[in-house]
């Protein structure tokens, strides 16, 4: 199955770039290029492509606010954001997390770890395990947001002990493969666990499941590193 992209990025060249490594691959296809965030939710509503390659920062209607409307509209449901940024901007990072983005990258991504991202995404997993990001998760989607509402603890009622582990340990960065060695189980075992909570809780996809993880409680944040 061919991957449908859209290019969401104010830099033309950058866009240019990322179309012709992207067609390049039997996979994959971009079928179409925004250059405001405005644009692209108009042009994701239109297409509904697979995976949205969105910028944070471009003039008007920014990033985030495109990755919120896409992501919170219905009839986009199985439409994935992955955000392009920079690490010294780590707290659009979490907001982009909690408008319901699946993951991001850095701007400065190698063309296999971009087309990887994207592939990553559209399966419907999520860029949440690199050892580079969890301090990011861990210090930014802990911290209250004074827009979004805590989550209720009630709502991981209706999970089982075994998927609270599991989503915990998710939380943490962990991959499937992780969690599995850590409980003893297979990792097929620990993604039916993994899909069973996000259709209990309602979460689009694993890196949402980490925000509510989070939000409620689930997880406390590790202290801050120096490097971030």
């Amino acid at each position: 199955m061919t991957i449908r992209v859209l290019l969401a990025d104010d830099q033309t060249l950058l866009r240019a770039t990322f179309r012709i490594l992207i067609d390049s691959c039997e996979d994959m296809e971009v079928v179409a290029e925004a250059a405001d965030g405005a644009e692209a939710a108009a042009l994701t509503s239109a297409h509904a492509p697979d995976v949205v390659v969105m910028d944070i920062r471009m003039p008007g209607t920014d990033g985030l606010a495109a990755t919120s409307a896409i992501c919170t509209d219905p009839e986009l449901s199985a439409t994935r954001v992955l955000i392009l940024t920079t690490f010294e901007t780590d707290e659009y990072v979490a907001r982009a997390l909690r408008a319901g983005a699946s993951g991001f990258l850095g701007k400065d991504v190698g063309a296999d770890e971009l087309l990887t991202g994207i592939r990553t995404v559209a399966s419907g997993d999520s860029l949440l395990s690199p050892v580079a990001t969890r301090a990011l998760i861990t210090r930014f989607l802990a911290a209250p947001d004074p827009e979004a509402p805590l989550a209720p603890s009630e709502l991981l009622a209706s999970l089982t002990a075994r998927e609270r582990e599991v989503m915990a340990l998710a939380a943490e960065g962990k991959s499937n493969a992780e969690i599995a060695e850590v409980l003893f189980v297979s990792p097929l075992t620990v993604r039916t666990h993994v899909q069973r909570a996000m259709n209990k809780l309602g979460a689009r996809d694993r890196a949402q499941l980490v925000v509510i993880a989070y939000q409620s409680g689930l997880v406390r944040p590790a202290p801050p590193r120096d490097q971030f």
